[in-house]
């Protein structure tokens, strides 16, 4: 009921968009994408030449949403955790020690300081993204 609230409250708003994750998991996201291209197969003139980055991305749960350019895990671990294994592939990772709770304005900007620093080359090498 409060998400449903929630959601009806903020229909209309323009601004940062909030994503709730909730009981998500990306190999099953990856999963439901497959068994859609598939569907895509079986029932047109679709084959299997079709099938690209690009079509995987729009069958994906954030086919409307921009990939992540940073991710900031925070409680000490140092993995993803079956987050958005697809749309990861490009990000920059951030870890902090801190935990959510305790996660702060101060962290973020520390976070996001740190990403300004990075050099972004999208799975290319440094010789690459030179030339």
């Amino acid at each position: 009921e409060n998400i449903q609230r929630g959601i009806k409250l903020t229909k209309n708003n323009d601004g940062l968009n909030l994503i709730l994750a909730l009981n998500y998991g990306a190999r099953q996201e990856l999963i439901r994408a497959v068994k859609k291209i598939c569907d895509r197969i079986g029932s047109s003139d679709f084959d299997l030449g079709h099938i690209t980055e690009q079509t995987i991305s729009e069958n994906l749960y954030t086919s409307t949403i921009k990939d992540p350019d940073l991710l900031i895990r925070t409680g000490g671990e140092r993995r993803i955790s079956n987050f958005l294994l697809w749309q990861l592939a490009y990000s920059e990772l951030y870890m902090t020690d801190i935990y959510w709770p305790s996660f702060r304005e101060e962290q973020l900007l520390t976070a996001i300081q740190d990403f300004q620093k990075r050099e972004r080359r999208f799975g290319k090498t440094s010789k690459q993204v030179e030339s």
